[in-house]
């Protein structure tokens, strides 16, 4: 770098005329961007984890009784692929386990191993202590509003996708 401190998308836009959209946008993309980046960075230091590992077993953490790759894959919203690479390294690991799902012999059922809890628990735990900590700027009030917006914002967006995105 040249010294200068790097710029992020809000910053950049912020110096050109846009909507106030856009504006918007780019704030939520900031906020996200800024949380992500230090949890990544945590999860790496504390636990040795990366965040996509973090995110499978937090899916796996909900069903004890485990769930296939293809559900996996769903509520992660990535492909089967990389669930499949990310499940096998966890296996690897001891964090989870495979076993012949009981309706389709074809199909796999994952779960977390007891090891696997109990790791992803403690990770669970500090998460929440991390992100408790970087917004811990904001009161009960502040919280409350920026939910109430946050969800006008969410339906918005839903009204215009089922609208088909035409406005």
């Amino acid at each position: 770098m040249d010294g200068q401190p790097r710029l992020d998308a809000e910053t950049k836009v912020a110096e050109v005329d846009h909507k106030a959209e856009l504006r918007l946008w780019l704030r939520l993309l900031t906020c996200t961007t800024l949380i992500e980046a230090e949890v990544r960075r945590r999860l790496r230091r504390e636990f040795d984890e990366t965040l996509p590992r973090f995110d499978l077993m937090a899916q796996l953490w909900r069903l004890d009784h485990g769930m296939t790759l293809g559900e996996v894959s769903k509520r992660m919203m990535v492909s089967a692929g990389n669930v499949t690479s990310l499940v096998d390294r966890l296996v690897k690991a001891g964090y989870v386990e495979r076993r012949p799902s009981p309706h389709d012999r074809r199909s796999q059922l994952i779960r977390l191993s007891r090891y696997g809890r109990e790791h992803f628990g403690r990770m669970a735990a500090a998460h929440e202590a991390w992100v408790a900590e970087l917004l811990t700027d904001l009161g009960d009030k502040d919280i409350a509003a920026t939910m109430e917006r946050l969800a006008k914002v969410k339906a918005s967006v839903s009204a215009s996708i089922a609208r088909g995105g035409r406005g």
